[in-house]
């Protein structure tokens, strides 16, 4: 449906079913025994879904987040019905068997919000989300159910500060390395983590989490405006109201998730996403989200948008020296896509009800230092690049933004490991060397299970001092927080039987970022018959993990 044509809509009240009718006279009581009055019948009923949890910092302050939003839908004239929903810190995740878990959880808050909201007939939703799996989930779960729907995001925490620099999750990852080599002590090790996280929130800088709250709002799924302000401040607060009140109007317009996350808002976000320099996660959660809303979104098209659309943010997370609070002082992500309209899809609908272009009109940018002309980029291409060749022929990805100049082109032989833990390991203990190229393999979705994130691994590289030196790659992913010339999500995986899983010690691996390529230096035929050699690792696994295999299976 055109965007013009949803604020003609009658509105339809899904909640009918469970409050209607002699026969719903036991729903009804139910009702009033959590304070539902015989007046509020005749209400919207929205679902609140709160991904609070008292051990994730990003999550920490979203009891607030939830009764702001819980008093403007009242204010608005709905019913809000609270509930939770899983959610990992990746943070804390990291580096260990917990990591595996994070992936997967991103598909169990999806059903967590359908199976609420469809059991109990809800006419709309609110998601109340941080970091870095739980706002993808929430938006799978937007896109499933095709209901009126906001996103309220908790926002970023605030920069630490030592020594007078600002510092966060990615300062303390780098100082692991340099504490392993000698140039830093442990005791400012242990004065760094004090003060690195200073308050609740998502990491500082633009970071996975961050990265896709901003891309929220490029999709029309967020307040315009509101996806950067701090966590700690009290225009969270006032956005959170402000999005309570306005899903209630989505509710009497009929305007549905699917009618603000279409094609074109999904061609937005991407835009956003190079101009940002963002996580290469967005490349595993857009087409996620896109596939629930019944769109198929090619990774190439990240590589092809990326060519158009300059790096223009020079912010922490992709090598910068501004924080989420300069981002959001600067104009936050209008500012942004102000900058770049002319290659934006400006009719599509957001949240507001109005077309991309009217949340637009008073936007501008506030700090130049912070978010370029696209006259004078941070780079002239986009942040993500998609790679191809013989050692990745479905494709790898690399966040250029984060990639030093020298190492824009590298060859080099493989150093070669079956898990994060060795690698990690080997490069503390100085057996890889200056023009080396790690390949950390059975680390994918399936083979690890879990694709695991490896900030621990490339800020080890960085504190090392090898950053500009040599080169990653890996069948599994990267933290948002990570920089250098990291090559993540080669596909096949080597669990799938990809060439990964052919590669040995001493193989000349070429990786040319101008060109897109990634290859092994190995003709067809020998590639061939290493991989007929090849036999698979087998993991026993139970539980969670066990099924999220089982259904990557099915998938294939």
């Amino acid at each position: 449906m055109r965007p013009g044509a949803c604020s003609v809509r009658l509105m339809v009240m899904r909640s009918e079913d469970v409050k209607k009718g002699l026969e719903r006279a036991s729903h009804r009581g139910l009702l009033r025994a959590v304070g539902v009055s015989g007046s509020d019948l005749d209400k919207p009923f929205i679902g609140v879904a709160n991904s609070y949890s008292a051990i994730v910092p990003g999550h920490f302050h979203l009891r607030a987040v939830a009764q702001a939003v819980i008093e403007g839908i009242r204010e608005a004239g709905g019913v809000p019905f609270e509930f939770g929903t899983v959610a990992v810190c990746d943070g804390i995740a990291m580096g260990h068997e917990g990591m595996r878990y994070s992936l997967p959880s991103r598909d169990v808050i999806a059903d967590s919000v359908e199976l609420m909201v469809q059991a109990h007939r809800l006419d709309g939703v609110v998601l109340v989300t941080s970091c870095d799996k739980v706002t993808p989930g929430m938006l799978m779960a937007a896109a499933r159910l095709d209901l009126p729907s906001i996103v309220a995001v908790g926002g970023p925490m605030l920069s630490g500060l030592h020594h007078g620099r600002k510092v966060g999750i990615s300062s303390i990852a780098e100082a692991l390395g340099r504490v392993r080599s000698g140039s830093m002590a442990e005791e400012e090790l242990a004065e760094l983590e004090a003060v690195a996280f200073p308050t609740c929130g998502s990491c500082n800088g633009l970071y996975t989490a961050n990265t896709m709250a901003c891309l929220s709002e490029a999709l029309g799924m967020v307040l315009p405006g509101t996806a950067t302000i701090p966590a700690v401040s009290s225009e969270r607060i006032i956005a959170s109201r402000e999005s309570g009140s306005q899903v209630v109007e989505l509710v009497r317009k009929g305007i549905k998730a699917r009618d603000i996350m279409t094609a074109e808002a999904f061609e937005n976000a991407i835009a956003l996403d190079m101009a940002l320099g963002g996580s290469t996660n967005t490349v595993l959660h857009l087409p996620a989200i896109a596939r629930e809303a019944g769109l198929h979104l090619d990774i190439d098209r990240f590589d092809q948008v990326s060519r158009t659309v300059p790096h223009l943010c020079d912010v922490v997370g992709v090598g910068g020296q501004y924080d989420m609070q300069d981002f959001d002082l600067a104009g936050g992500v209008p500012a942004v896509l102000k900058e770049i309209e002319a290659l934006l899809y400006l009719d599509a609908l957001t949240v507001t009800g109005k077309p991309l272009k009217a949340s637009l009109e008073s936007a501008r940018v506030l700090d130049r230092r912070v978010v370029h002309p696209l006259s004078d980029p941070v780079h002239k291409e986009g942040g993500i690049a998609v790679l191809r060749g013989n050692l990745a022929p479905e494709g790898a990805v690399v966040k250029t933004a984060g990639v030093p100049a020298k190492m824009v082109r590298h060859e080099g032989p493989a150093k070669v490991f079956d898990r994060e833990e060795d690698a990690v390991s080997s490069v503390r203990q100085g057996d890889v060397a200056a023009g080396d190229v790690i390949v950390v393999r059975h680390e994918g979705p399936k083979g690890g299970p879990g694709m695991r994130e490896m900030l621990i691994l490339t800020g080890t590289i960085v504190g090392m001092g090898l950053a500009d030196q040599v080169a990653l790659i890996t069948d599994g992913r990267f933290s948002g927080a990570s920089r250098g010339l990291c090559v993540g999500h080669v596909s096949p995986e080597a669990a799938e039987r990809g060439p990964i899983a052919a590669v040995t010690n001493g193989d000349i691996i070429e990786i040319d970022l101008s060109k897109r390529v990634l290859n092994v230096e190995l003709d067809s035929e020998e590639l061939s018959e290493r991989l007929r050699a090849w036999r698979p690792t087998t993991k026993a696994l139970t539980g969670c993990l066990a099924r999220y295999v089982h259904c990557l299976n099915l998938e294939a």
